[in-house]
């Protein structure tokens, strides 16, 4: 066990965002997204089963999932150091993790370069908020800032659907009910359509993983109801896709209408590399206009890209335009500019 509280405080020392357990390798973190080793020795299968044994004895949980399945997930907290969320797997025959390193408060939505253009969505009151990107990439975060902006607020009935639970939220002005999948209750979809009975003012949805979560999601977001969920999708384009494409050919014409009727925004956002070794956040925001809305319904998605980008009156903002904006003030390099503009001739022309 003091092996393996020595690597957790060291991860939480360091600000790393995951710690990796996986026998053939050293103990490992992940810091501004480089690959660091806490040590030169590579564990043995037997070691790591003893660290994913004292995981289990930390979050005080059964291992009968993991040893029946080969996968879990759940989280724990160490009092005075910090909440962890972890993935046990089996690999080659043996025990392996990844724990992701949670701070028991809320980031400061400031300091980790969330735009308030992106912060205002906690004043809306209905429909529904997808925020989109790839794994790792900071969704869960910036739902968590919106949720907490949303409990200091306002009075209202906040319902967190998670797998597993990762932020914390104390009750502010609002009550907030955090319920864990597998753990509180069966599944998204039976909780999902549970908390519509619980009075909820808002929903986070942890993830749309399924037809029918998206299915019964856009109702509660139809029925007055603010839902904040997530994909993992990269851009708004994509993001419209997928939930369109989630359904049967017949019943893909409805869906548009009713997606372009309770969709209010997609924040899709991903992390680059910054010019100080650090991570810089980068969004693309795409609000619902009579025009975006005819486009979805009209089976026009491809158009949407050009909506967004000229869009800024509207609030919106492409990926490109805000990557741009990320090297005009010194945060990221020309080269990575490029290597994660969505059109890299277009941003070398922009660059000059």
């Amino acid at each position: 066990m003091s092996a393996l509280m020595e690597y957790l405080s060291r991860a939480v020392q360091m600000g790393a965002s995951d710690l990796f357990v996986v026998p053939g390798a050293p103990v490992s973190v992940k810091q501004d997204g480089q690959l660091l080793c806490l040590g030169d020795e590579k564990i043995m299968p037997a070691q790591g089963e003893a660290l994913i044994l004292g995981i289990y004895d930390l979050a005080q949980r059964d291992m009968a999932d993991y040893l029946s399945s080969g996968d879990d997930d759940f989280s724990f907290s160490v009092p005075g150091l910090a909440r962890f969320r972890v993935n046990t797997y089996r690999q080659r025959g043996s025990c392996a993790a990844v724990v992701r390193v949670v701070a028991f408060s809320i980031p400061d939505w400031k300091q980790l370069g969330i735009p308030e253009s992106v912060m205002s969505l906690a004043n809306l009151t209905n429909g529904m908020v997808l925020v989109t990107g790839t794994a790792g990439c900071g969704k869960s975060t910036t739902q968590a800032c919106l949720i907490d902006r949303i409990n200091c607020q306002r009075a209202c009935h906040i319902i967190t659907l998670e797998d597993p639970i990762e932020f914390l939220h104390r009750n502010q002005k609002s009550i907030v009910s955090q319920r864990e999948i597998a753990v509180d209750t069966q599944d998204y979809l039976s909780a999902l359509r549970a908390c519509l009975r619980q009075a909820p003012d808002v929903i986070q949805l942890g993830e749309m993983r399924d037809l029918e979560t998206i299915r019964t999601a856009m109702t509660a977001a139809e029925t007055g109801h603010l839902l904040l969920a997530t994909l993992h999708t990269k851009g708004a384009v994509n993001t419209i896709d997928r939930v369109i494409d989630a359904f049967p050919a017949d019943q893909q014409g409805q869906i548009r209408i009713q997606l372009s009727a309770v969709l209010h925004t997609i924040v899709s956002q991903q992390l680059l590399p910054g010019v100080n070794g650090d991570r810089v956040p980068a969004f693309e925001i795409m609000h619902m206009t009579s025009a975006i809305r005819s486009m979805i319904r009209d089976c026009k998605n491809h158009q949407i890209a050009g909506a967004i980008a000229s869009g800024a009156e509207e609030g919106m903002l492409s990926m490109d335009q805000s990557i741009l904006s990320l090297y005009h003030s010194g945060q990221i390099s020309q080269q990575t500019a490029l290597e994660y503009a969505d059109n890299p001739e277009q941003m070398l022309r922009r660059l000059g």
